[in-house]
C-alpha cells in the first residue's frame, strides 16, 4: 500500500503532466512548421517551465525519471514511495 502524500504533490505532479503535454504538441506542430517563430518560442517557454517544475518537485517529493535522468538524496531514494506513475 502507498503512503498518502500531501495535496501539492498531486497538485504539481498534474501542473508537470500538463505542461509536458503542451510541449509535446508543440514538438509534434513544430515538425511540420518549422519555421513558426512564435511556436519556437512557445515550445522553449514550456519546456523551461517544464525543466524548472521537476527540479521544484524532486527537491520536495524526490525523483521523477530514473536512469541517471534525476539525482538521488542520501540513502538512496528510488526505494521510496509512491512513484510517479503510481498516482
Amino acid at each position: 500500500m502507498s503512503k498518502k502524500m500531501p495535496p501539492e504533490f498531486y497538485q504539481m505532479l498534474e501542473e508537470i503532466q500538463a505542461i509536458d503535454f503542451v510541449v509535446l504538441e508543440l514538438n509534434l506542430y513544430l515538425d511540420t512548421h518549422p519555421d513558426d517563430y512564435a511556436a519556437i518560442e512557445q515550445f522553449n517557454d514550456f519546456s523551461e517551465k517544464s525543466m524548472q517544475l521537476k527540479i521544484q518537485f524532486e527537491q520536495k517529493f524526490g525523483p521523477l525519471m530514473h536512469f541517471g535522468r534525476s539525482f538521488s538524496d542520501f540513502p538512496f531514494n528510488w526505494g521510496d514511495t509512491p512513484w510517479p506513475w503510481q498516482v
